[in-house]
């Protein structure tokens, strides 16, 4: 047994994140999202909210300073609540909006899908891999 992981970090979850190299990318996606679709081997952790993931996967997952979260846009006026809440949970400042055609396209060259059981409509997320280390 690991201590000090989230346990929604699952052993597969872990090695998945891992093996990913600089400014891969992947997709943490809400329930209606068609994960398996764009890609057979998406993770499923159904009944888990997509906030709680994200926040999990950021804190072993280092973040690509010059690649911003990426969001789906819901193409309303205001941004949804749980685009502010995604952010957030990143610890990131600043996001990137793609229309869903062409975020659908960036899902499809992922590294890994994550799908959650988030019910909420526009909850998806895209994050790229940064170095877990700084530069000399």
């Amino acid at each position: 047994m690991l201590v000090n992981i989230n346990p929604l970090l699952t052993g597969e979850l872990l090695k998945r994140l891992d093996e990913m190299g600089h400014s891969d990318h992947l997709v943490i996606a809400d329930a209606n999202f068609p994960a398996h679709r764009i890609d057979p081997h998406a993770l499923e952790f159904p009944g888990v909210d997509i906030v709680a993931m994200t926040r999990a996967v950021c804190e072993v997952f280092p973040l690509d300073a010059d690649n911003p979260p990426v969001l789906m846009d819901s193409g309303a006026a205001e941004a949804p609540p749980v685009h502010t809440e995604l952010i957030q949970a990143t610890g990131s400042t600043e996001r990137t909006l793609v229309d869903r055609w062409a975020y659908y396209d960036l899902a499809a060259s992922a590294s890994l899908i994550i799908s959650t059981g988030e019910l909420r409509l526009w909850a998806n997320v895209v994050l790229y891999k940064g170095i877990p280390y700084s530069r000399p």
